[in-house]
């Protein structure tokens, strides 16, 4: 039986040895289905999930992971992938997608709310996301700071922040992953501790993708969790204002 989302929390460890037993294809597919239903700035969606399964390949992937025992020993690895350099197609495939739920219209028979929304495709988010070499990002960001003195106004524009931004998204993707693979009792494992060079060139990915995080994915085996979890108090991370 699937655990409700408490239980699948709880139960979601960082495992870094796995049990040499095979997952579900249909399952793990569905999770990272899952994956793609997080949250993610301005609906851009800006990441790819690449489902390392082949022997080769995940050979060649451990080594770039520093040999680690949760790469070495997983069912299989999923690469989370942030691909911030994708923004104008995924710009284009939002302004096609309201396009066509406001029904193809003329441009004069839009509402103000339609245009605001079109306008936010067309205009707010090229303003953010169109840099070159960091220069205009930093012109951008200098006069969002003169602004800023007299009314509230979105200061992360530089390229830079740009980067921040499709990695949270990312992030919030791969939470959706590791809780949906803990709610149906499988195990994973999030690693930091990798050869981003090295991963691009054994996933052949452009210049312009970035690795987010590597997953560990199988079934805990009996010392594949190193030692109890700990927390710090939660009175030192939860303020009320």
């Amino acid at each position: 039986m699937e655990k409700t989302f408490s239980e699948a929390v709880a139960y979601r460890r960082s495992v870094r040895v796995f049990k040499d037993e095979k997952l579900n294809d249909e399952t793990v597919a569905s999770c990272i289905k899952n994956a793609t239903l997080a949250p993610t700035s301005s609906n851009l969606q800006l990441w790819e999930f690449y489902e390392v399964r082949n022997s080769k390949t995940l050979e060649e992937m451990t080594a770039a992971c520093l040999g680690q025992n949760a790469a070495k020993t997983a069912e299989r690895l999923l690469v989370v992938v942030a691909r911030k350099d994708l923004w104008k197609k995924r710009v284009q495939a939002n302004i096609n997608f309201l396009e066509e739920a406001y029904g193809n219209k003329k441009e004069s028979e839009y509402t103000s709310r339609e245009k605001f929304a079109l306008n936010y495709y067309r205009k707010l988010i090229p303003t953010v996301y169109v840099d070159f070499l960091g220069i205009l990002g930093l012109l951008k960001y200098l006069v969002f700071n003169v602004i800023g003195l007299f009314k509230p106004v979105y200061r992360q524009v530089r390229k830079s922040d740009m980067r921040i931004v499709a990695h949270k998204s990312a992030a919030l993707a791969a939470q959706n992953f590791m809780t949906g693979m803990a709610a149906v009792g499988y195990d994973t494992c999030p690693m930091e501790g990798f050869d981003s060079i090295k991963v691009k060139q054994i996933l052949n990915l452009p210049s312009g993708a970035e690795i987010n995080m590597v997953i560990g994915c199988g079934v805990r085996d009996d010392n594949g969790i190193y030692g109890p979890r700990f927390r710090v108090p939660f009175s030192e991370v939860h303020f009320i204002v």
